[in-house]
């Protein structure tokens, strides 16, 4: 189940828009004040006309996809002090068509997200700081920056498996051998505060995210 219906002519330009930016900013942690928007492809074209634009500013404001603020998502960005930028690349072959890459920033953090909106309100977040990530924000989901150790994978499995969280999917990605693995987690259900916190003081876990189903 999706969740609430969408406001906007097309899922695809609205509802996966804003869902792509509200599974982004829980990447980044917090509300974000600076933000580069790029479309790709067929969003590179019509972005404007259908409402694109709109729904991603109200997905990085966390607006839901039934939210009527949707439509004025730019007077309440100047409101709350978010600065964007937009950009279009109308010829990259090698990304869906409806593909968006978000650069974020709040003080010191920062985190490029790259989603595709697949039709139907459906998302599907492909990579996190080029790490290659494809979870769909709406399981509940871990990201977690860890030594590339021996085990670790499995260790992980067993602590989460011990809360009665069931895995739906795992994806793990590093940029070489022995470098810094980054997994990403969806489960069916929520994972327990005091979990979390034993997860976060391991030695060899560096840093933990954990976003919620977004739609809830």
């Amino acid at each position: 189940m999706i969740g609430p219906i969408m406001i906007g002519p097309s899922s695809s330009h609205t509802a996966g828009v804003v869902r792509i930016a509200r599974a982004a900013i829980r990447v980044l942690g917090t509300a974000p004040e600076e933000a580069i928007i790029t479309f790709y492809n067929s969003f590179a074209q019509t972005y404007e006309g259908h409402g694109s634009d709109r729904a991603i500013v109200a997905g990085l404001l966390d607006f839901k996809t039934d939210d009527k603020r949707i439509k004025e998502a730019f007077d309440h960005a100047k409101e709350r002090g978010l600065k964007y930028t937009f950009r279009s690349v109308g010829n990259a072959s090698t990304m869906h068509p409806n593909t968006i890459k978000l650069n974020l920033k709040a003080g010191d953090r920062q985190v490029e997200v790259i989603g595709q909106s697949r039709g139907g309100g459906v998302i599907n977040i492909v990579e996190v700081d080029g790490f290659s990530a494809n979870f769909s924000a709406n399981l509940h989901t871990l990201i977690i920056d860890a030594d590339d150790v021996k085990g670790s994978i499995a260790f992980i499995a067993t602590v989460i498996a011990h809360d009665d969280c069931n895995i739906a999917t795992m994806n793990v990605s590093r940029k070489g051998r022995n470098e810094m693995a980054r997994q990403f987690i969806e489960m069916d259900s929520g994972i327990k505060p005091i979990t979390l916190e034993y997860l976060k003081q391991l030695s060899w876990v560096k840093h933990v995210i954990y976003i919620p189903n977004i739609d809830l």
